[in-house]
């Protein structure tokens, strides 16, 4: 009987010389991460506030049902569907005011005996999609700009309202959590809005329902809240020791922050950066959200200017508040707002504590208030349900402050978090976040794989599974790289495979940052691998072009240029041993049409002026630290 016929093992030493596989198939006894699993850490439903008064009626049950792979119907009446499953979401509603706008709409007799409750009811009911969109603007600033919203109907975690919704948000991820096949992560939105200055973060649980309902989730508003993140971080450790749980956040949209996601003199209460501070976030915001529907936050042409492909789906002109920016932005506060220099500044402030607080890995994430999880280009539902797809949504006027403007033609369909675990279920995920095995898209399903180490060489990508040698050789994105004594300089080994319905690759690039020996920070793009036989120059950069294929009259693009599949190991010819780095991946696609070129085609409408014909999808990897 074959079942009866014993295991034999191969000679460990004899394989040992050449072969690192801990037998000879490669994919038995192997123990590193390799399910790539594509999911999204931030959507709303109609539970938020703001969510619900622009018109979102799904709830976090429909969430999960799309997120699954089911056709759903919109808050609109349009069928939706995805082009492929996620593979898990996290249902992130905002905590302020959590379920206040489902009982609002529903006409609660308590929320009606309010005048002002009864008004904003009354007006509701009648209002289409764009009047929807003002009266949510008017209930944001009420209760996140002017503090006027009304005491007597606010929904706060010592209400019965905001308790039985939580319970519902967590009913809702433990019904749809399916481990092994579908992750529904447990989490909300902390939403401090200074003054309009974005300092959001989301919340993420290792845990189901048994201990997340033990402990009401934290907001801004005193007294049972606070908009300082130092005190949603002492939230956080109170959890944590009350239900042996596990809990980490993630902070996002610093490019609306005007200068304080990442400070590095003082916080906004004018309190001193310290060691306290410092040790605090890093400990609690392992990731930060580099992409999403409100901009790309990865690096700005002013602070890049030698890095052509840095002005992405820009969002440079003021803060968070729709409608009626409180403050323009200035130049000076870009410094503080996006990954990049973060990354960098992260550095100097390691180098003055002992620690970085800056050490993050990136994902992206749609930030989406439809409750449905939309990155493509072809399938985008908007940032808030007054914006799913009709003839007229690109041209209304989305955000304005004295610097410029924002028409809704610059909603960016964007971006997706791609984590590489060992399993798709709630622990190996969230394991893997917290250790920054992770990456973010802007909504393309780029396969990615960077590791780091000091003797990786061709033979390693040309065995078709360098994740083997990755793992064996050195360490993965989001780790730090040691030091090795005679070693001239470390190699970085990346691959990267096209999304299997989406556009060839460009190029890949490797962004190293360092700081000198005078304290100054520097940074530098390196072109690792370019696609149609282009060539690198001496200064490690292709000045070439791959082209541009998009025929916009058709919305359609022919795949004809670029690769698809890139990949090289590739040594730092500037390593100076003595210097703090660090070093990620950015792939980067051949040009293919963006939604509102897609719009056009369907609808029948002219291209918006100013609208990009094309957009170039990518993705961010986690980086790689050094430290002499």
């Amino acid at each position: 009987m074959a079942q009866d016929t014993p295991v034999q093992e191969v000679d460990q030493q004899m394989l040992s010389e050449k072969y690192k596989g801990k037998s000879y198939s490669p994919y038995a006894k192997r123990d590193f991460p390799n399910a790539l699993l594509w999911g999204d850490s931030h959507l709303h439903t109609g539970v938020s506030f703001d969510a619900g008064t622009a018109g979102a009626t799904l709830l976090p049950e429909d969430a999960y049902r799309f997120a699954r792979g089911e056709e759903v119907v919109s808050s609109y009446g349009i069928p939706v569907k995805l082009s492929r499953p996620l593979d898990w979401l996290v249902v992130a509603d905002h905590t302020d005011n959590m379920g206040f706008i489902v009982d609002l709409i529903a006409g609660k007799p308590e929320i009606l005996a309010t005048t002002q409750g009864k008004d904003w009811h009354d007006r509701l009911s009648k209002a289409n999609k764009e009047e929807k969109a003002e009266i949510a603007y008017e209930i944001i600033k009420a209760l996140m700009v002017t503090k006027t919203f009304p005491k007597e109907i606010y929904y706060g975690p010592d209400t019965e309202g905001y308790k039985s919704t939580w319970e519902r948000i967590v009913k809702a991820g433990e019904q749809y959590n399916d481990p092994g096949r579908f992750t529904a992560l447990i989490g909300y939105e902390w939403t401090s809005t200074l003054d309009g200055n974005n300092l959001h973060r989301n919340v993420l649980y290792r845990d189901g329902g048994d201990k997340a309902l033990q402990v009401m989730p934290y907001t801004t508003t005193p007294p049972l809240g606070s908009p300082d993140p130092m005190e949603l971080w002492k939230w956080m450790a109170q959890y944590e020791d009350k239900t042996g749980g596990k809990v980490l956040a993630l902070a996002h949209n610093g490019n609306l922050s005007n200068g304080l996601m990442f400070p590095m003199d003082a916080q906004y209460t004018g309190r001193k950066l310290d060691k306290t501070y410092i040790e605090q976030r890093i400990k609690w915001e392992p990731l930060y959200e580099v992409t999403q529907i409100k901009g790309d936050g990865e690096a700005h042409p002013l602070l890049s200017p030698n890095d052509e492909f840095a002005d992405y789906e820009t969002w440079d002109f003021g803060n968070i508040v729709p409608g009626n920016m409180v403050i323009a932005k200035e130049d000076q506060m870009l410094a503080r707002e996006y990954a990049r220099e973060a990354l960098k500044n992260g550095l100097v402030l390691e180098q003055k504590f002992g620690t970085n607080p800056y050490k993050f890995g990136m994902v992206g994430a749609t930030d989406s208030h439809t409750g449905l999880a939309t990155a493509q280009e072809d399938n985008f539902f908007g940032k808030h349900s007054g914006y799913e797809p009709d003839p007229n949504r690109m041209n209304h006027l989305f955000m304005q402050s004295t610097r410029s403007k924002m028409m809704s033609w610059g909603q960016v369909a964007s971006g997706l978090g791609a984590v590489w675990a060992k399993e798709n279920t709630r622990e190996a995920i969230f394991d893997a976040m917290q250790r920054k095995e992770v990456y973010a898209t802007t909504g393309s399903r780029i396969r990615v794989r960077f590791f780091g180490g000091w003797e990786y060489t061709e033979a390693d990508l040309r065995s078709r599974e360098p994740a083997f040698s990755g793992y064996q050789k050195g360490v993965p994105m989001g780790s730090d790289l040691k030091p090795q004594s005679g070693k001239a300089a470390p190699s970085f080994m990346v691959y990267a495979l096209r999304d299997p319905i989406g556009g060839n690759l460009d190029r890949i690039q490797i962004i190293k940052g360092w700081l000198d020996a005078k304290g100054e920070t520097h940074e530098r793009v390196y072109d690792v691998a370019v696609s149609d036989g282009r060539k690198i120059d001496v200064e490690g950069r292709c000045t070439t072009p791959v082209g541009n294929t998009v025929d916009a009259s058709t919305a359609s693009f022919a795949n004809t240029i670029g690769a698809s599949e890139l990949a090289t190991v590739w040594t730092d010819p500037d390593f100076e041993p003595s210097e703090n780095a660090f070093y990620y991946a950015r792939v980067i696609e051949i040009p293919t049409p963006r939604w509102t070129t897609i719009d056009a085609y369907r609808f029948g409408v002219p291209i918006p002026e100013g609208a990009p014909v094309s957009t170039r999808e990518r993705a961010y990897t986690s980086p790689i630290w050094y430290a002499p």
